[in-house]
């Protein structure tokens, strides 16, 4: 019993005043508080030990969540890292891609060039005979061969300027395919831009393999205009659909040597607000098995080392950039054709 209990039960039972009955109902009544004293204190107890324990577990939470708020810095530190090493890897890449199409057109780009700077040698020695004729009628008089002599010369280095103007636009489109994009939408024609990219795939497709010969068509809206686009990177699209018909001609051809006859089709047309630009070939055709994955990146049907696999992916990317869409029409065995779409007004 606590002691200031017992010390007034003491008194209770000292007590000359008490007659025995109050004296037991009052020493009744002190041990009952004796016992609710003890289940408070039995209580208070538990409830101490309750909070030492919920003190501990608090510090061990507190101490896990630092550990776990570490953990997760850590890793979005590593995440980032991460991301922008893929950046990296992504921009690389793309860059991988570009210049692995520009070496594709090396050899077009070598014929392109070549014809008009034929022109200029062709037309310079014309011009330099000319001149020497020119000193000769001078020295006799004839003036009015001179002056007819001088309008060939004027003809000649007009079309010089003209072939110049021709490799001058050869070599900036180059360069343009080369580097990175500037993101600078302009007003393009897409019908020079497409003739371009064909002319250019054809030739350097002839120049690696002097053995393929295909047929090409061409059927241009001129009611298009110009479009605002990135003229780099839709030449981009328009190089890689077109390289893709040939290989696909190719292939065919080495398997039907006989009656096949090879063409590449490309055309333009205006459908309401867009513009598509169709790039089609009877080669083989996409198999369904893969026609779900031909824009995932890495994805080729092409042997190792013939393809990067990265060039109808970013081709989808670049067209969905321009808030257009890329899809593909085929039938296996017959061909197939991919549609370019964007609209007008961007």
């Amino acid at each position: 019993m606590h002691q200031a209990l017992q010390n007034i039960l003491n008194l209770i039972e000292q007590s000359g005043t008490l007659t025995p009955e109050q004296k037991q109902s009052a020493a009744d009544r002190v041990k009952e508080a004796d016992k609710a004293f003890a289940i408070i204190e039995f209580k208070l107890d538990r409830t101490e030990k309750v909070k030492r324990t919920t003190a501990i577990l608090l510090e061990e939470t507190i101490q896990e969540l630092e550990q776990k708020r570490e953990a997760v810095e850590k890793s979005h530190a590593a995440l980032q890292q991460s991301l922008e090493e893929l950046r990296a890897a992504q921009a690389q890449l793309i860059q991988s891609e570009k210049m692995a199409s520009l070496g594709e057109l090396t050899a077009g780009i070598a014929h392109e060039i070549q014809n008009p700077l034929n022109f200029v040698k062709n037309f310079s020695e014309v011009s330099s005979e000319l001149l020497e004729e020119m000193k000769e009628e001078v020295d006799k008089g004839h003036y009015e061969e001179v002056k007819a002599i001088a309008d060939d010369v004027k003809q000649n280095l007009e079309k010089i300027l003209h072939h110049g103007k021709r490799a001058d636009g050869i070599v900036k489109g180059m360069l343009q395919h080369s580097r990175a994009s500037t993101g600078q939408k302009e007003p393009a024609d897409i019908n020079a831009l497409a003739d371009e990219y064909l002319r250019l795939a054809y030739h350097g497709l002839r120049a690696k393999d002097k053995t393929f010969n295909a047929a090409t068509k061409t059927e241009y809206d001129t009611n298009i205009g110009t479009v605002n686009v990135i003229p780099q990177d839709i030449g981009r699209v328009i190089l890689n659909l077109i390289t893709n018909a040939f290989y696909a001609l190719a292939e065919k051809k080495k398997l039907d040597a006989g009656s096949y006859e090879p063409l590449v089709t490309v055309r333009t047309m205006k459908v309401g607000d867009n513009v598509e630009i169709h790039v089609e070939d009877n080669g083989n055709g996409i198999p369904q098995k893969v026609l779900d994955k031909i824009f995932q990146p890495f994805f080729t049907t092409k042997p190792t080392g013939q393809g990067t696999g990265l060039g109808l992916s970013l081709s989808y990317d670049i067209v969905k950039a321009h808030g257009g869409e890329l899809k593909v029409q085929t039938e296996e065995g017959t061909g197939a054709c991919f549609i370019i779409n964007i609209p007008v007004h961007q």
